[in-house]
């Protein structure tokens, strides 16, 4: 995250000073590394190869054109239970009941168990302080109460008896070349908002002063971003579901075999989609804990959150509930729903075997697709084979079955799973280093107060003057600034407190190693990077905040830089 100095509104721009007094090499990196990788192309890029991407993966995923019952693990178990296989009479009641209970069990369990205790107080997590997350933690659990339940539910069909065919699995009913359009539809909505959003965010942003001036005039003008974003998403939106759903435009007769993929290549494809979603989140400014006060308007809105008040019994209900998404969650909760659809088609592209999705190799290692799903339940794994169907008449139409079968450029080379599985490392290295990422920076310390009072305390001062503490509480702005800085270092340790020489008075929170154009009394950006900031000094009379990854100014130390926390 780039270190943010505010106070007041006022940005401050880190310069001078001598290497003997300011940062050691090692941090010399860390916030160069910082700076590029959280750089507005940077997100960019990302954001929008994983569009590509998708786009690629479900084009080459033999997959997308199987005729069989499309599965999922857990999500079609869940699909199923509420959505069909439905056996009649009083037991649709039953099943009713039981995915409703499920729901609601999932809601309050999500809340109050998962968001409340076990990553609120338990974990300790930032991001999930106060009631910042719940929607999304109160989904997923609902989604795994849905899948117990349906578990509950085959036991009291097996107590039955003869209700074998009702029961809940994760096959969910519709073939797969029809799953996998409304999967390709659903990921491409969730990558253009995230997508719209990294741009919004890095064209909102004051973050980078330096980059991309005239995008930013121009995108900040009237209502041009909120009419931008709706033509561009009903336009291009209406366009993607005409190709997907009519099969408009073809793939492989465009491809022609051109560079084909085999299952190694579409399995390590996959994994790099999941590498990127987790990049997107990890390239934020506020991660992992999420805590600035830097606010983005949500795409396609002149907000930065939605509010929706809940109508309530006043007989029953004595306080009024709001329902209260804020831009981030909005944006990264799309992001974790898409996150279900490409751990599926990783999960895909690992274990595919042509045969389990009507399929067959043939000639040249290429991959052949029954399209008569009428006729998949009349084949085996010996007549589903090239050998067979290029030899054999279709009585009905007097002509070969591979001659009714589709073609496609995709290949299938027999790898072995151990090999496939090696498609996994990226994916896993990213898990681990985002566990990590949060787990070391972005929770909060024992000594610390609990988040709820925590956050509420920052909020507090963040949003209040000077003067207003002082007509609230009889004090001078000299011992008000003095109050608050002790109380700053006393209840948070992530939070620094530190003197620093002003050198902008405008409304911009910098980075400290942003590469603007040198002004007086600062230094370019070589010599930022040859000769690290100094210490502010303790005259300044008023103390400034600043969050991120920078050393703390340590007074007991006889006043040197010590490595502080990180915010």
């Amino acid at each position: 995250m780039p270190v943010i100095v505010e106070e007041g509104g006022e940005a401050t721009q880190y310069a001078g000073g001598t290497r003997g007094r300011g940062l050691s090499p090692r941090m010399e990196i860390d916030a160069r590394f910082r700076y590029y990788f959280q750089h507005p192309w940077s997100r960019l890029v990302v954001a929008y190869l994983v569009i590509f991407f998708n786009f690629l993966i479900f084009a080459e995923d033999p997959i997308s054109h199987s005729q069989t019952e499309a599965h999922m693990i857990v999500v079609g178990n869940c699909f199923s239970f509420v959505v069909n296989k439905y056996p009649g009479g009083g037991w649709n009641f039953v099943k009713v009941i039981l995915w409703l209970l499920a729901i609601v069990a999932g809601l309050f369990a999500g809340k109050f168990f998962f968001h409340q205790r076990l990553f609120g107080r338990y974990l300790r997590l930032k991001m999930f302080r106060e009631d910042h997350g719940s929607w999304m933690t109160m989904f997923f659990s609902t989604i795994l109460f849905l899948f117990i339940f349906s578990h509950i539910y085959n036991l009291l069909l097996l107590m039955a008896g003869n209700m074998r065919p009702h029961m809940v699995t994760e096959y969910m009913g519709i073939r797969n070349e029809s799953f996998m359009k409304i999967a390709a539809v659903g990921t491409w909505m969730g990558d253009f908002v995230t997508a719209w959003m990294v741009t919004d965010m890095m064209l909102q942003d004051k973050l980078y002063p330096c980059w991309g001036k005239a995008a930013r005039r121009f995108w900040k003008q009237g209502n041009n971003r909120i009419v931008l974003f709706w033509t561009v998403l009903i336009s291009l939106t209406s366009v993607v579901v005409l190709i997907i759903s009519t099969d408009w435009i073809s793939w492989d007769n465009l491809n022609r075999g051109f560079l084909p993929s085999d299952e190694v290549s579409r399995a390590f494809l996959a994994s790099f989609i999941l590498v990127f979603d987790l990049l997107i989140v990890m390239q934020d400014w506020e991660f992992p804990h999420f805590m600035g006060d830097l606010d983005v308007n949500l795409p396609g809105m002149s907000t930065t959150q939605v509010k929706l008040k809940l109508p309530v019994c006043k007989s029953i209900f004595k306080e009024e509930y709001h329902i209260h998404i804020t831009g981030k969650w909005f944006n990264y909760g799309i992001i974790f729903l898409v996150l279900i659809l490409d751990l599926n088609m990783w999960k895909n592209q690992i274990f595919y075997k042509p045969y389990e999705y009507g399929q067959y190799v043939g000639p040249g290692e290429k991959i052949y697709t029954v399209e008569e799903p009428d006729t998949l339940s009349e084949f085996n794994r010996s007549t589903l084979t090239w050998e067979w169907r290029s030899t054999t008449v279709d009585p009905a139409t007097n002509r070969t079955y591979v001659q009714q079968d589709m073609f496609l450029h995709s290949r299938y080379v027999g790898t072995s799973l151990y090999v496939k599985c090696l498609a996994f490392v990226p994916s896993l290295a990213a898990f681990v280093l985002f566990g990590f990422f949060v787990w070391l920076l972005g929770r909060f310390h024992e000594s610390e107060q609990g988040p709820e009072n925590q956050d509420s305390t920052y909020e507090r001062i963040r949003r209040k003057s000077p003067s207003e503490y002082s007509k609230d509480m009889g004090l001078t702005p000299e011992e008000v600034h003095i109050s608050m800085s002790e109380t700053l270092r006393r209840t948070r340790p992530a939070l620094l407190s530190v003197d620093a020489p002003r050198f902008s008075s405008t409304h911009e929170a910098l980075s400290p190693c942003s590469p603007c154009s040198p002004r007086p009394g600062r230094r370019t950006p070589g010599s930022w990077w040859r000769s690290p900031p100094s210490p502010p000094t303790r005259a300044t009379p008023l103390p400034r905040r600043f969050y991120g990854t920078f050393p703390r100014w340590n007074a007991a130390e006889g006043g040197d830089w010590r490595a502080g926390a990180w915010g």
